[in-house]
């Protein structure tokens, strides 16, 4: 009866394991220029400046068939700032706005994901909330995310790919130089992928 019993524990185990889908772990690829975080803001109201920031790295750990188990880790150094203007740029990383030199990272970690169904081209989509730190504060907002594929690349690696917008106001985020109402909205553009650790 106790081998009987052992056996069924065995092999039930062994179903369990079975039916458990672990999701893998991935480094986000930022020297095959595979990561962006770009942000619009509008300049007075009358014009819109766009940028990006050019030094990022993170991780993240998926599996399609659970996406609400995603987790993931951005981090982007302030200094790294682009708008396509020098003086413009050296003026966004001064004390006046993100004041890189006492905060050089901002950071974005995730606290849920909520699949949210297919958009039209049938790709997975979903809520993801998390924390974001930026200019020495720490608040919540909402990433609406898109999960734009998987699969092997040619040199021997396993990738995923995905696209997210978010927008926040800046002010929430420490004082900054106070530029009227209408240049306080952020949007947010991120895309990355992902190598598969090994």
């Amino acid at each position: 009866m106790l081998k009987k019993t052992l056996a069924a524990l065995a092999i039930g185990s062994a179903v369990l394991a079975a039916g458990q889908v672990m999701a893998a772990d991935y480094v986000i690829d930022k020297e095959g220029q595979h990561a962006f975080v770009d942000f619009k803001i509008s300049h007075l109201g009358y014009s819109f400046i766009t940028g990006t920031f050019k030094d990022l790295d993170g991780k993240f750990s998926f599996d399609a068939a659970k996406p609400e188990d995603a987790k993931i880790e951005v981090n982007v150094r302030t200094a790294s700032v682009f708008t396509n203007h020098a003086e413009r740029d050296k003026h966004i990383t001064s004390k006046d706005f993100l004041d890189a030199g006492k905060f050089a990272d901002a950071k974005f970690v995730s606290t849920s994901v909520k699949p949210t169904g297919k958009n039209a081209d049938g790709k997975l989509t979903a809520d993801v909330a998390g924390d974001l730190t930026l200019h020495g504060v720490t608040k919540p907002v909402v990433v609406k995310a898109t999960f734009l594929g998987e699969g092997k690349d040619p040199w021997g690696g396993y990738r995923a790919g995905f696209e997210g917008t978010t927008s926040f106001n800046r002010q929430d985020f420490g004082k900054m130089m106070d530029l009227g109402p209408a240049s306080n909205n952020v949007e947010m553009y991120i895309s990355f992928e992902g190598v598969k650790a090994k």
